[in-house]
């Protein structure tokens, strides 16, 4: 099912809309507007999934084992002189 609906562009949009219907690529206006439709509708999933997943990164490490700043500190430091003695043996 198709509807249709009235929509303003500025100059240059309809300029560049035409250009694109114009080289092939598009074979009617609606066509460059439903193209863009489609992207922006893929674009705001993919914004929307990629929100989830870090709300759901921060419920998870809220939900774990709380590490102080110099207890984090101190494993940071032993793990970078694990592999700094590592690199030297190679």
């Amino acid at each position: 099912m198709t509807a249709k609906t009235s929509i303003s562009l500025t100059d240059d949009q309809a300029a560049y809309a035409r250009t694109l219907v114009e080289s092939g690529q598009y074979p009617s206006l609606s066509a460059v507007l439903q193209r863009g439709l489609e992207m922006l509708r893929r674009d705001s999933e993919m914004h929307d999934a990629e929100l989830q997943a870090l709300r759901s990164l921060i419920d998870q490490r809220r939900a774990g084992a709380f590490v102080d700043l110099d207890e984090g500190e101190a494993e940071t430091r032993a793990m970078l002189g694990r592999k700094r003695k590592a690199r030297a043996t190679l």
